[in-house]
């Protein structure tokens, strides 16, 4: 009986662990900044419905939004993004799968700052490119915080910007990541 009591336990123990390896998210913050110097106003969107889920064992790191999530200062800027640029209708969501290739020098376990590099494939427009950049995780109380800012070349993903506001438009957009990441809850 005693052993069957230690074994239950270690079970328990042992699931509640491997649920601690998986932190998950679905309002993390992605920017997108298209502005340019000759631009008259800011060309910039936030999405804040951000889905994040980093595997702490594997070093596995997910992202996915719909694009339409992107919120803007202008409503018209918002219906030019959607319908002309990402055509969210034909290409709803945008992805990123990826791996944090320096996973064994984060310690999840102790609190602190731990620059990463993450590599994987980002998916666009329906376009899939390799991306790799640095970022940042920050661990603290239990949480995981993922930042990172990096450039996406808009014709690597074929987001034509039309001719007459092309020097209105940056042909690289700076995207910015911001992810305030819970252990997920095991039902």
């Amino acid at each position: 009986m005693k052993q069957f009591i230690l074994l239950l336990a270690f079970i328990s123990t042992a699931s509640c662990l491997s649920a601690q390896d998986i932190f998950f998210t679905k309002t993390g913050k992605i920017g997108f900044d298209a502005t340019t110097s000759s631009s008259p106003e800011k060309i910039a969107g936030t999405n804040k419905s951000v889905t994040c889920v980093v595997d702490t064992k594997k070093g596995d790191i997910q992202f996915s939004m719909l694009m339409k999530g992107f919120e803007f200062e202008r409503a018209l800027m918002q219906e030019h993004f959607n319908e002309n640029y990402v055509e969210t209708g034909k290409f709803p969501k945008a992805e990123f799968k990826g791996q944090i290739a320096n996973n064994s020098q984060v310690n999840y376990a102790k609190d602190g700052t731990y620059p990463v590099k993450v590599k994987g494939n980002l998916t666009i427009h329906g376009e899939t490119k390799t991306a790799e950049t640095d970022g940042k995780l920050v661990i603290a109380g239990g949480k995981i915080t993922a930042s990172a800012d990096f450039n996406v070349l808009l014709s690597d993903y074929k987001v034509a910007i039309p001719s007459l506001v092309s020097d209105k438009v940056a042909k690289t957009a700076k995207i910015s990541v911001d992810c305030l990441l819970e252990p997920l809850k095991k039902n």
